[in-house]
């Protein structure tokens, strides 16, 4: 028998303990970096060279479907007008999205909390999100004119149900020893909600959060196109006009905006959001 057990004990535990811990990265700073960067690099290369060879068959004229180095140049040629335009189309993404953020989790949390509630607006919520964002935008016409507060409408209607379907379905994959264990523990009404509830369904409600932001970006690209503010340069706006110029070399170059711009968002917010979560719950190993 040991002369001290409690050490032992002590021991194998730190043992255990030790295999949570993340183990050390063995690749240096530019490995890293360099492994980060080329597989989107060399996506880039292999779309751009299968779009010059769509250029070279001869499918289309190339005034039709410029080369992308025709578009690349346009896009040079327009930055200050593509960097202006994609402030005040972003701005409008953001404050459609925050708002819908506001009203989806607050219907969420009203359809988890309440039944009555969620059998009443659980199936509506569904079909709202799977409704074509841009069926919305003649009735915005109808309702708010040509105007902001249409744009709004559309992109808070296209984002919010996806919100509110992401928090509910967090809540719903809760395993059922969480919500016990924190009643056992006193934590009932708002503080099981803030200290069981929402902790519990982040990840899920992340993921819903992103798919909103991807719903609320395409309704706002389709209701700029449909719907004119005077005054207010915008990439969907800038399509339609480019569009019918013609000038195809810069109505292209708008499309590499909005896709860039879809790619930051993307990578640097909710990606770096969905890493962090990972790592708090124990989910990324450093090596």
């Amino acid at each position: 028998m040991p002369a001290n057990p409690s050490a032992t004990l002590e021991q194998e535990l730190a043992g255990l303990d030790a295999l949570n811990l993340a183990l050390p990265s063995r690749k240096g700073g530019l490995r890293r970096r360099w492994a980060t960067l080329w597989p989107p690099c060399a996506a880039v290369s292999i779309v751009i060279l299968l779009w010059q060879t769509v250029v070279w068959s001869g499918w289309k004229p190339e005034y039709i479907l410029p080369s992308p180095f025709t578009v690349g140049s346009a896009f040079m040629h327009d930055f200050a007008t593509i960097v202006s335009a994609s402030g005040n189309t972003l701005r409008r993404g953001v404050e459609g999205f925050l708002f819908s953020v506001v009203v989806g989790t607050a219907v969420g949390l009203a359809a988890a909390r309440f039944k009555m509630v969620r059998a009443a607006i659980g199936s509506l919520m569904s079909g709202l999100q799977t409704m074509p964002s841009v069926a919305w935008t003649p009735i915005a016409i109808v309702l708010f004119k040509q105007s902001e507060g249409a744009i709004f409408f559309v992109v808070v209607l296209g984002a919010a149900p996806s919100v509110a379907n992401g928090l509910l379905q967090g809540i719903d994959h809760i395993p059922p020893i969480l919500l016990r264990a924190g009643r056992v523990l006193g934590a009932r009404g708002v503080n099981s909600l803030r200290h069981v509830v929402v902790p519990a369904a982040l990840p899920t409600f992340v993921s819903g959060l992103k798919q909103a932001w991807a719903f609320a970006w395409r309704a706002l690209m389709g209701a700029e196109l449909l719907i004119t503010v005077i005054g207010a340069r915008t990439l969907g706006q800038q399509l339609d006009v480019n569009r019918s110029l013609p000038d195809y070399p810069a109505m292209y170059a708008d499309m590499v905006a909005v896709l860039i711009i879809g790619i930051v968002i993307d990578v640097l917010v909710f990606g770096r959001i969905e890493r962090s979560l990972r790592r708090r719950c124990g989910l990324v190993d450093a090596g």
